[in-house]
């Protein structure tokens, strides 16, 4: 194939071919073009044993208008496609740069993409297996300005998520982040849904906790309480927000979102 490096083995293959057949046939045998076989014959050693070149066999034909033309443009729209930018130089130099120059025009846009470009996006994808991970997580809900009589109901949401299916649970808390509004929420979560995952993850849920002793205290009863259900426990002090992906504000998925809370 053009563009491809043979490899060795195909060497091996065409030499042992080339005992009995002509040089074109045994070339097609091995996967390789002829002009290439003539190479091959002319070479001592294995394509591995031979020094790879970095340097051009020839003049680059954008030399004089890639800084002067092609860059001003790529800084300026760095998402046009290379096929535009090439169509902009045919009509600015009818016949000098014809489509059989594609490819290399293309190589230079990528290159330039990746050294001199504008940075790109970094996403590390997260996967879940089914069954692996839940998470809880609370959130004040002050945003949605809830009241009952005219009197401002402050509370939270307790809110549970499978992390591979999406599966939801939320409940109103009348109080404040504890370990009785997590259990009983974890709890409720768990019976709807039939099963246990493998993992629990909530947050460090600092705002509950007025000194270490209570803190302490908290960490015997939740490891108590996964143990129960025969979970791992973990923690994550960004939230689950930011792990799970879908919203970062509960207050907006509780009012853009069809769902059902359980009393």
């Amino acid at each position: 194939m053009s563009g491809s490096r043979i490899t060795d083995q195909q060497v091996r293959l065409y030499m042992n071919h080339r005992k009995h057949h002509p040089q074109k046939l045994a070339a097609a045998k091995s996967g390789m073009s002829e002009r290439t076989a003539r190479r091959v014959e002319h070479e001592a050693g294995l394509p591995s044993q031979q020094p790879r070149r970095y340097w051009r066999s020839r003049p680059d034909p954008f030399a004089d208008v890639w800084e002067s033309e092609v860059v001003p443009l790529l800084r300026a729209a760095p998402k046009l496609k290379a096929i535009t930018l090439l169509r902009k130089l045919q009509e600015d130099h009818p016949e000098r740069f014809p489509d059989s120059m594609r490819r290399t025009f293309e190589r230079h846009v990528s290159q330039w993409r990746a050294l001199e470009g504008p940075n790109q996006e970094v996403f590390f994808p997260q996967t879940y297996q089914p069954g692996a991970r839940g998470l809880s997580d609370f959130t004040h809900m002050d945003k949605l300005c809830v009241s009952i009589g005219g009197i401002p109901f402050n509370h939270l949401l307790y809110h549970f998520v499978l992390a591979f299916s999406r599966w939801e649970y939320a409940s109103v808390v009348d109080g404040g982040e504890s370990f009785q509004a997590l259990a009983t929420g974890l709890q409720n979560a768990l019976w709807q849904a039939g099963g246990c995952p493998r993992e629990h993850r909530s947050d460090s849920l600092s705002a509950a906790f007025r000194n270490l002793q209570e803190e302490e205290d908290f960490t015997v009863r939740y490891a108590a309480l996964l143990e129960h259900y025969g979970m791992q426990g973990t923690r994550n002090n960004r939230g689950m927000g930011h792990e799970y992906g879908a919203v970062k504000n509960m207050s907006q998925w509780f009012s853009t979102t069809p769902h059902r809370l359980s009393r």
